[in-house]
């Protein structure tokens, strides 16, 4: 098997335990092989961890912390979306999204946009093909994606976290980086006791533009965010009314701003 999955960026390592293929910071190597030293996967490990926390997404992902570290990740078992989701399920073309994602996260960081570190992924082969793949991400500071946030604030909250989520899509822009699944569930929020900082999840569905098209990615990536905000009204509930997504539209697009 060869590929994107047998090469490693810096700071990286790949190896190899029983059948699977591993990439992984290395400084976390000890801490994954321990892991996986009585499991065969990475997301088994996570969810018997005592203590370990459920995220719901598109399949529950668990937080825990790598043996033998204070690395606290969250892993997740890779699924397809979609309409073929039901047919397609966790199998992928080899080596899948992951290697990407990780490409993705380290540019988008080098670049100041705030996502979570890729910590490792692993392969499972799966015959003709085909593997199977879990992903842990370093846990973010304790907060939650925006629709949990802003169905919580009072009108001087939402204000700041507009704001945030503009910053956010104007370094993305920056940066060159279309996602193209930018919806409100991607979009996560922390505050701790600063200010409002948002973060964007799932990146293994960006993709870069040329240098110099940065207006156009913003606008490519508000028509995304703005059209889940609309529908976030029936979907989720929330309270969007249209001075809010007009508030975001022009948050996202002032010049400069701080990473």
């Amino acid at each position: 098997m060869s590929g994107a999955a047998d090469l490693a960026p810096p700071g990286y390592t790949r190896f190899t335990l029983r059948d699977a293929t591993i990439v992984a910071r290395e400084d976390a190597e000890d801490g994954i092989r321990e892991a996986m030293r009585e499991v065969r996967t990475l997301h088994c490990w996570a969810s018997t961890v005592p203590g370990a926390r459920a995220f719901q997404g598109r399949a529950t992902a668990w937080g825990a912390t790598l043996p033998g570290t204070d690395t606290p990740v969250v892993v997740r078992h890779a699924q397809h979306g979609g309409l073929l989701a039901p047919l397609t399920g966790d199998l992928f073309l080899w080596p899948g999204r992951a290697p990407w994602e990780l490409e993705v996260s380290e540019r988008l960081r080098a670049a100041k946009v705030r996502t979570p570190m890729l910590v490792a992924y692993v392969l499972y082969p799966a015959g003709f093909g085909f593997c199977r793949c879990d992903v842990a991400t370093a846990r973010l500071p304790d907060g939650e994606d925006f629709p949990s946030i802003w169905r919580a604030a009072d009108e001087t909250a939402r204000a700041a976290i507009l704001d945030a989520v503009g910053e956010l899509v104007r370094h993305l822009g920056a940066a060159g980086a279309h996602h193209a699944d930018l919806n409100v569930k991607n979009v996560y929020l922390t505050r701790g006791f600063g200010p409002w900082r948002a973060y964007v999840l799932d990146v293994d569905r960006v993709q870069f533009s040329n240098p110099g098209n940065e207006t156009r990615v913003i606008s490519t990536n508000l028509a995304r965010l703005t059209r889940s905000l609309r529908k976030s009204r029936e979907q989720f509930g929330l309270e969007m009314p249209e001075s809010s997504i007009a508030q975001l539209e022009r948050a996202a697009r002032l010049a400069g701003g701080s990473a």
